[in-house]
C-alpha cells in the first residue's frame, strides 16, 4: 500500500510546479481575532498523576530523525515542545500506524513522516471545510478556500518532501472504512481548541477510538486554561482548554486515562490575554488587538497538558 501511495505522491511532485496551491496553513495560524487562542494556563492542573517512566523507544531512529538536516527551521522550537520527550511519552514506535491531526506546515511531520517511513504508516487527519469556515468567516476568500478544498491531494506531495510519504489523509468526520481500527497511535497535537470552539470536539474524539486498535493510545498536547477558568474562556476561542474538561471528554467515549506529564508545562503562561494563545511565541501578536503591547518573547510558547489515552482491550 505504501509503494502504491508513494508512487503517485512522486508523479504528483513532477506535477507540483504547474500551479499546485500552496501548503496548507499550520493548525496555530493565527486566524485573527476569531482564532482559537492558544495559550498556557497555570501550571498547577487537575492534579493528575505524574507520568511513570516509559519504556526506552528506538532511540537511535528517534534521534536520528530529530537531528536530521530536514529541521534545521523547525529546531528552535525544540525548547518549549519536547518533540523527542513527547514521542517517547506517547510510546510512538516505527513500525506503528501513526495518525497526526492537523499536520498543517509539518512541524511534527517532519518528524512522524521519516520515522514511520521504513516499518509503519504515517495517516494524516485534518478539520472539515465547515470547521475551517467558523475559523475563518469573512476571511476565507476563494484562493483559501481551494487551498483548503484541496489538502487530500496537496498534502501527499508536501509530504514527500519530508523523507517519506503519507499513507493516507482524510477529514474529522470522514474516516475511511480502510483505517477504523488500523492505528496504534492518534497525535493531537495542538489541535483541539478549534474542533471544541465549534462544538466539535466529540467528533475528534469519537474518530480517535474509531481509528485505534484495542490497546492503542491517543496522545494529546493542549493548551492549557487554569483549572477554575470560567466556561467562556475556556471554551477554545482563546485557544485554551480546561484539562479536566479535556479529560472527561475522552472518558465519555471509553477511553482510559494512562497518564499526565508536565513535559510541555510553561508555569510563566497566564493565559490570560485578551487575544488568548496568539499572544505567545511563535504568534507574538502581543496581549490586545487594540493596544500596542509588545510580544510577550519571554514567556515562550504556552503552557500545555500533555495526556496519554488509552482504547480499552
Amino acid at each position: 500500500m505504501k509503494a502504491l501511495f508513494a508512487t503517485t505522491a512522486l508523479s504528483a511532485v513532477l506535477l507540483a510546479a504547474c500551479g499546485q496551491p500552496a501548503a496548507e496553513p499550520e493548525a496555530e495560524v493565527d486566524a485573527g481575532a476569531d482564532a482559537a487562542a492558544e495559550t498556557p494556563a497555570d501550571a498547577v492542573q487537575d492534579a493528575e498523576p505524574e507520568a511513570p517512566a516509559e519504556p526506552a523507544l528506538e532511540g537511535d531512529a528517534l534521534d536520528a530523525v530529530l537531528a536530521h538536516a530536514r529541521r534545521d527551521a523547525d529546531r528552535a522550537r525544540d525548547e518549549f515542545r519536547h518533540p523527542g520527550e513527547t514521542l517517547r511519552f506517547f510510546e510512538v514506535e516505527p513500525n506503528h500506524t501513526v495518525v497526526e491531526a492537523l499536520p498543517g506546515g509539518g512541524w511534527y511531520s517532519r518528524i512522524l513522516v521519516p520515522y514511520t517511513q521504513d516499518e509503519g504508516r504515517y495517516l494524516a487527519i485534518n478539520y472539515p471545510m465547515p470547521v475551517y469556515e467558523q475559523i475563518f468567516g469573512d476571511r476565507l476568500n476563494d484562493g483559501l478556500r481551494a487551498r483548503l478544498e484541496g489538502w487530500e491531494e496537496s498534502f501527499p506531495i508536501q509530504s514527500a518532501e519530508w523523507g517519506g510519504f503519507a499513507d493516507g489523509a482524510f477529514r474529522f468526520g470522514g474516516v475511511p472504512e480502510e483505517f477504523v481500527g488500523q492505528a496504534d497511535r492518534v497525535l493531537y497535537i495542538r489541535a483541539l481548541h478549534n474542533m471544541a470552539r465549534t462544538g466539535n470536539l466529540d467528533v475528534a474524539v469519537n474518530d480517535a477510538y474509531a481509528l485505534l486498535r484495542p490497546g492503542g493510545l491517543v496522545g494529546v498536547v493542549q493548551h492549557r486554561a487554569p483549572y477554575d477558568e470560567v466556561d467562556e474562556r475556556a471554551d477554545g476561542n482563546r485557544g485554551y482548554l480546561r484539562q479536566a474538561d479535556v479529560i472527561d471528554a475522552f472518558e465519555a467515549a471509553g477511553f482510559e486515562l494512562v497518564a499526565a506529564s508536565d513535559i510541555n508545562a510553561n508555569p510563566f503562561d497566564t493565559a490570560d490575554y485578551d487575544v488568548g494563545v496568539w499572544a505567545l511565541p511563535p504568534s507574538n501578536r502581543g496581549d490586545a488587538d487594540e493596544e500596542d503591547i509588545p510580544p510577550l518573547q519571554s514567556v515562550g510558547e504556552s503552557d500545555r497538558m500533555t495526556l496519554k489515552f488509552r482504547k480499552p482491550e
